[in-house]
């Protein structure tokens, strides 16, 4: 037999609440076995929420994990999976480089007036 979790399991493994698993089972994003009022995660449950964690992480949005993974499921190979993720990585980072230099931006905006008004009070 193959090994199972428990939800309270995977909330610990995971660092999450259990009202989160649940929140990605309602969105489709797994599908726990049910044993009354039980549920039974496989293997395959305990991957995809690996790969929705791994998402949230880099800051992807619920519906591209979704697409990724349902990706995964009509080409097990996994090739068409990892060129969109390569192409989804690509536009993260590239993303993540704007806000970047809109921060430092702003940073060295903050530093100036900063600045500004260091002097004018020194000036009294």
């Amino acid at each position: 037999m193959s090994e199972t979790w428990t939800i309270t399991e995977l909330a610990q493994e995971f660092d999450v609440t259990t009202r989160t698993i649940r929140f990605y089972e309602d969105k489709g994003l797994i599908a726990p076995e049910r044993l009354k009022q039980r549920r039974i995660y496989h293997p395959r449950d305990r991957v995809r929420l690996q790969l929705v964690m791994r998402g949230k992480r880099l800051g992807f949005s619920l519906d591209e994990i979704q697409e990724m993974i349902d990706l995964y499921d009509a080409d097990p190979t996994e090739s068409t999976q990892l060129k969109m993720f390569i192409v989804k990585l690509r536009e993260r980072r590239k993303l993540l480089q704007r806000q970047r230099n809109d921060i430092n931006k702003v940073i060295s905006e903050i530093r100036k007036r900063e600045q500004q008004c260091e002097k004018l009070l020194h000036r009294e």
